[in-house]
């Protein structure tokens, strides 16, 4: 009996999306979906990242279309908020979606 393929016990994963999978925006990410929206501080603590790193990578999250950003003053102070856009939600549940179906093919 031949032995089947290396690649064909496994899915291929060419389709995931790239933007989430990082792992610094897939915890942006997985925060935002739980939360619906969160500040740029609660998020710096929660992530560990530096103040200039979590921009970079909400950057790039806001640029895919994820993610918007809320800028404001409260008490004359800058405050920012962050929230998943509709087409974010979307691009992660696909996410988890095609990462569930990875898994199950292992």
């Amino acid at each position: 009996m031949p032995e089947e393929p290396v690649d064909a016990k496994f899915p291929i994963i060419d389709d995931i999306d790239r933007v989430i999978h990082e792992p610094a925006r897939l915890v942006i990410m997985s925060h935002l979906y739980v939360l619906d929206r969160a500040d740029f501080l609660f998020l710096k603590q929660q992530t560990g990242m530096t103040w200039g790193n979590l921009s970079s990578h909400i950057t790039k999250l806001e640029n895919a279309g994820y993610v918007e950003v809320i800028k404001k003053f409260v008490d004359r102070k800058p405050y920012t908020l962050i929230q998943l856009t509709q087409s974010g939600r979307q691009a992660f549940e696909q996410y988890q979606r095609q990462m569930r179906h990875m898994f199950e093919g292992i």
